[in-house]
């Protein structure tokens, strides 16, 4: 992992699958930044959070997905279409 401090921002670099990267650069400038807040969001939840346990901080982003309209079926899908299930 590689960290470059800019200004009051710092910016890392994170190894990810192909898909995944092909995914972020072929996304919109405005999907980018969203992505990258939603990351931002829940590393600093991790580190803040970092004396709970893994299952339950997954726990609780499965409940906000769910919240949010993401059903078995649809991340299913979604998992599906990024060849990450058969």
């Amino acid at each position: 992992m590689t960290t470059v401090v800019k200004d009051s921002e710092a910016v890392i670099v994170i190894p990810v699958d192909a898909a995944t990267a092909q995914a972020y650069t072929s996304a919109s400038p405005e999907d980018q930044l969203r992505m990258q807040l939603m990351l931002r969001f829940h590393l600093r939840a991790w580190i803040t959070d970092s004396c709970r346990p893994l299952h339950a901080i997954m726990d609780d982003i499965g409940q906000t997905a769910k919240v949010r309209g993401l059903t078995p079926e649809i991340l299913e899908e979604i998992l599906r279409e990024e060849g990450l299930v058969s």
